[in-house]
């Protein structure tokens, strides 16, 4: 995939429509569900995903930077149409545990490097957006964003093994705490 040409429109859309499908499986089944799932969830044929994504790992960090970026350029576009900087930070925090869950199990298939590397893209990108909303919802001197986002990661640990934990409850409650 040569990135030196940008995308046509419909390129781009088609890439986003077979990301969010590998992300949708990814969450319902880990990231070792079966191509063919991921492929069927799209609508496309189990070759177009391959000609994009030779590998496994090659889906995995592109529905990993994917969510990233959907991440990060959803807080500004929340803050611009919330009602208030408390709700824009609430629902962006809700985006975020919800790629927590999507990216479950990446650490196990990518070692090493390669996941150092993509850590290091995660903050780079989504630490500064929390603290753009923190700063709007006049909460920095309450928490500061990385603190944040590794409080939620822990809340989100082992959720996904135990149907009696509701994590997405105790992350509402942490936001509620920070507002009070």
């Amino acid at each position: 995939m040569s990135e030196s040409k940008p995308k046509r429109a419909d390129a781009r859309r088609n890439e986003k429509t077979l990301l969010d499908a590998a992300a949708a499986v990814f969450v319902a089944s880990g990231v070792d569900a079966p191509v063919r799932d991921i492929a069927a969830k799209a609508g496309v044929g189990m070759g177009t995903i391959y000609r994009h994504f030779p590998t496994r790992a090659d889906l995995i960090i592109a529905v990993y930077r994917h969510q990233v970026e959907e991440c990060a350029s959803a807080g500004p576009a929340l803050l611009a149409a919330a009602d208030s900087p408390h709700a824009a930070l609430a629902r962006w925090i809700d985006l975020f545990v919800d790629f927590l869950v999507t990216k479950h199990g990446l650490a196990g298939v990518l070692q090493g490097d390669g996941f150092d590397t993509l850590h290091a893209y995660f903050l780079e990108r989504l630490v500064p957006v929390c603290a753009q909303l923190l700063e709007a919802a006049e909460l920095t001197s309450r928490v500061r964003p990385l603190e944040l986002m590794r409080g939620v990661g822990n809340l989100c640990v082992g959720a996904e093994d135990n149907p009696d934990y509701d994590a997405r409850r105790l992350v509402g409650l942490l936001i509620e705490g920070l507002r009070a």
